[in-house]
């Protein structure tokens, strides 16, 4: 039974896939009104393009969720304990967040941008094992639920600041000189591009079922093995090749030096250069450029004002769930507040940002294009918390 359920809730994840692939495209369509529906912050008149794009939003938001439900009764727990299940339930906060926004503001562009985040974020988190496994004991209690699922929920409601104060630099940044601000608003456009090309060669290489397997001795005397899933760049130090395809590691690397890791860091920017040359050279200019002239009709205030508003609304979310739900259970299960642990420091880091974004927004007034700086650095803050953070820093939560 528990099986059927698992399988069950992987076709409606997959099917949220694609519910959202199809919203971007019709949500797409309906910014291209003469009369753009955000300028009005209201419907001026109902067109099938909005309709649709929404409706499938919510159907991808409806399947997804129902993954969720059907993998929490198939495991008997909340599943938000593994790097898989805490992304694709990031993710799902995420478009919650943007619906919510949608009803409020009535924003297609949002949606257009978020989407295909969401997309990318689904895919990272699905190279992850998947597989459903019992609790450790450390996280065998109900401030699971009540911890990471609020953490999720204010990062949600967080990144959707990172989604509009991206819409706002890529209008408002004038594209035709080179300067400081173009040059940084590319590299964030470069950063999300390698992203996609690296979810890309992974997914190819896992369809292609490609595997190398190495070991060498530790320091300590023991045996260590490590499986690549990409054409080893780099190799552990003092490997020696065990099993799967037999291409050798160009270079090996000292002990203290994760290989396996840097070699996924090096196939990112590889894989993620190689799809931003090609967009610039079909393109010839710039990918904010690119992107700029559908946005001329875009109401520079309000994607300003959702920025704004999703900081204030998922700050006291995330501070909930990030610090003093996080403290509570850390006294519950280890017997103090706080540790210093990287993971307990890097939530401390992203609060203490978020809370200094509200204090320039309130006290300093700074807005527009100073704010939508903070709300793109902000997100740049959970991404690496997210992915550095939990995969290579070793600490209490690298359990995850």
């Amino acid at each position: 039974m528990g099986t059927t359920l698992t399988q069950i809730s992987g076709q409606l994840l997959f099917a949220a896939f694609i519910l959202y692939l199809i919203a971007i495209f019709f949500l797409g369509g309906a910014i291209k009104q003469k009369k753009g529906l955000e300028q009005n912050n209201q419907f001026k008149k109902k067109n099938i393009s909005s309709f649709l794009g929404i409706s499938f939003t919510i159907l991808g938001f409806i399947s997804q969720a129902s993954y969720f439900i059907l993998r929490w009764i198939a495991g008997g727990h909340a599943p938000v304990s593994n790097m898989f299940e805490f992304i694709t339930f990031f993710s799902i906060m995420f478009v919650g967040a943007y619906i919510i926004i949608y009803f409020i503001y009535r924003s297609h562009v949002l949606g257009v941008f978020t989407l295909p985040i969401v997309l990318v974020i689904i895919a990272y988190g699905s190279l992850f094992p998947k597989d459903i496994t019992p609790l450790i004991p450390a996280l065998n209690s109900e401030w699971l639920y009540i911890h990471v699922m609020t953490t999720a929920a204010g990062q949600g409601v967080l990144a959707i600041s990172f989604i509009a104060g991206l819409i706002y630099l890529i209008k408002n940044i004038d594209q035709s000189k080179k300067d400081k601000k173009t040059f940084w608003l590319e590299a964030v456009m470069f950063t999300v591009i390698t992203t996609i090309g690296f979810i890309l060669i992974t997914v190819t290489f896992n369809l292609a079922n490609y595997e190398t397997e190495f070991e060498w001795q530790t320091k300590e005397g023991e045996v260590s093995k490590q499986v690549y899933h990409l054409p080893p760049i780099v190799g552990p130090n003092e490997w020696e090749y065990v099993s799967g395809n037999t291409m050798e590691p160009l270079v090996e690397m000292p002990a203290i030096i994760h290989a396996q890791r840097l070699n996924s860091v090096l196939w990112s920017f590889i894989a993620g250069t190689i799809l931003y040359l090609l967009v610039r050279l079909i393109a010839r200019k710039r990918v904010a450029a690119l992107i700029q002239p559908s946005l001329k009709r875009v109401n520079s205030e309000l994607v300003d004002e959702i920025s704004y508003r999703s900081v204030l609304f998922g700050f006291p979310i995330f501070t909930l769930g990030g610090l003093i739900f996080a403290m509570i259970w850390a006294q519950i299960s280890w017997s103090r507040f706080w540790a210093w642990d990287p993971k307990e420091v890097w939530a401390l880091i992203t609060w203490l940002f978020y809370a200094a974004f509200l204090h320039l927004r309130l006290s300093r007034g700074w807005h527009g294009e100073k704010s939508a700086w903070l709300a793109v650095i902000g997100f740049g803050i959970i991404m690496f918390n997210l992915i550095f953070v939990n995969l290579i820093i070793a600490g209490l939560h690298s359990y995850a």
